[in-house]
């Protein structure tokens, strides 16, 4: 009994590193769990423009760092200009400067990103309680009758803000709204009263991209942090919460850009859409982090063609050991259908068949004369595998004369597992007679073909390279099969005629 909770306790932890190892990757790394899953890039490019004056310029723009969206490339063009990303005010800042510059003068910065679904915009640390509000003048009866009423009609931090927000869109207390929307911005407006409740809140800038669009500038949101969380408002529409298409710029610093040694300066933005492999964005996105060199994709092409073809194998086992225990197929040689189908890969698997069954057939009559000479079991089968590596380079020579480029791959076969199939069959055939050949060489065959049809599938050739704890999955698949003890589903004929009788 002991034996057996280990045995249920292996198999446990086997799985759960298994399935835990490939969520992981899927929700961490960006891994799709279907091959040829797409994924939308966003390409953001900050075109900052300004009139030099003949002084030193420094200029600061402020860069996205919003949870929503994976950064997977920055670039910029600056002639002239030294550039420097730098953390300022507690936001990252790409940061020109120059020693002189006259005229006009522009700035670019390229940005290229990809959405992440549902990130929240949490925050680790709680903010600060708000100072007191100190009104303009003339305008804080106006705003305190406001705070009242939103206070009234609201049970929490969030419900004050929507009922802020629809104030302050709709324009409710019409006159007292008009009011203060004379000396405030909407989202200044908003924060304002927000404060005045001592409910943290801060304007942000925001993006919204739309493929194509040029000279597109930065809308003014608000967050109202409630719960460890910033919840958005758009005090311009009355509505909470966040488009998919909103892209926050700027939000811990104080300004999106600021600039010295220079006057009329502005900052536009352009932006393009496009779609490209999700596969492909997770691998960047790995590279961007640093964490590349943990994947099989750091590897080069070469080495990751053979381990893609390696990490094959053991779904190829799982497929011969459930078809040879559960249900009862023969195969000569318990894993040699395994390395057939590995060549079927290769060859394609009509070309690989009738390659398969020229060798075998030529090779039992070769060998079928050498069992008269009386040689011993080791040069038998060397005697075998020479015999084997003629036979594949005459029908390879023969192949290539008659133009079937096709039967040029017949070299992938493996010579010495050939061999042995030869020998087996060979002495199969002298021990049980050629019925025993026909179904073991037969069952054989299927195996390899199945397994083939499982190796070449997409989806699992995506899953055992890029989920590599598939294969834990696997093993624990394995050994539980190999606890088996019931009847193979080939048996069960054996049971038919108690069946008709009933």
């Amino acid at each position: 009994m002991a034996s057996k909770k280990a045995f249920y306790f292996v198999i446990a932890v086997l799985l759960s590193i298994g399935i835990g190892s490939a969520v992981y990757r899927h929700s961490v790394d960006g891994i799709p769990l279907v091959p040829g899953t797409q994924t939308v890039n966003w390409t953001v490019e900050a075109r900052v423009t300004f009139q030099a004056q003949g002084q030193p310029i420094e200029a600061a723009l402020t860069l996205p760092e919003d949870p929503g969206f994976a950064t997977l490339s920055e670039s910029a063009a600056s002639p002239g200009y030294g550039l420097t990303l730098a953390r300022q005010d507690g936001a990252r800042k790409a940061v020109w400067t120059k020693r002189e510059a006259v005229g006009a003068q522009e700035l670019y910065f390229t940005a290229n990103l990809v959405q992440k679904a549902g990130a929240p915009l949490e925050e680790a640390n709680e903010p600060a309680a708000p100072e007191p509000v100190v009104w303009a003048e003339g305008v804080d009866t106006a705003a305190q009758t406001l705070v009242d009423l939103a206070w009234d009609r609201s049970a929490g931090n969030l419900s004050y803000a929507q009922q802020v927000a629809t104030m302050i869109f709709d324009k409710e207390q019409g006159q007292n709204v008009e009011l203060l929307l004379g000396h405030y911005q909407p989202a200044e407006l908003m924060v304002q009263l927000m404060r005045a409740a001592a409910i943290p809140a801060r304007v942000s800038h925001a993006l919204m991209l739309e493929d194509g669009r040029r000279r597109q500038n930065l809308v003014s949101v608000v967050e109202v942090y409630d719960n460890d969380q910033w919840h958005l408002f758009d005090p311009a529409t009355g509505q909470s919460g966040r488009p998919d298409n909103m892209l926050l710029w700027q939000r811990a610093s104080a300004s999106v850009l600021d600039i010295t040694g220079a006057t009329d300066s502005r900052v536009t933005f352009s932006i393009i859409k496009d779609t490209r492999p999700a596969l492909a964005t997770a691998v960047d996105m790995m590279t961007a982090k640093g964490l590349a060199s943990f994947s099989l994709y750091s590897l080069p092409l070469e080495e990751q063609s053979l381990i893609r073809g390696l990490l094959l194998v053991p779904i190829g086992v799982l497929v011969v050991v459930f078809l040879r225990v559960i249900v009862g197929l023969k195969t000569s040689g318990t894993f040699m259908p395994v390395l057939i189908a590995l060549a079927f890969i290769q060859t394609t698997l009509l070309t690989g068949l009738v390659g398969f069954l020229l060798i075998v057939a030529v090779g039992l009559y070769i060998r079928g004369y050498l069992s008269n000479l009386n040689l011993l079991l080791i040069s038998r089968i060397s005697a075998v595998v020479i015999t084997v590596l003629g036979i594949i380079t005459a029908f390879t020579l023969l192949a290539y004369n008659l133009g079937l480029t096709e039967g040029l791959t017949i070299t992938f076969f493996p010579m010495i597992i050939l061999a042995w199939t030869i020998e087996r069959m060979s002495i199969l055939w002298e021990e049980e007679g050629p019925k025993e050949v026909a179904v073991q060489g037969g069952g054989s065959l299927l195996v390899a073909v199945i397994t083939y049809l499982c190796m070449v599938n997409p989806l699992v050739q995506h899953w055992v390279f890029n989920f590599l704890g598939v294969h834990l999955v696997i093993l624990a698949l394995v050994l539980m099969l190999g606890q088996y003890t019931g009847y193979r589903l080939l048996e069960l004929r054996r049971f038919r005629p108690l069946a008709g009788d009933s």
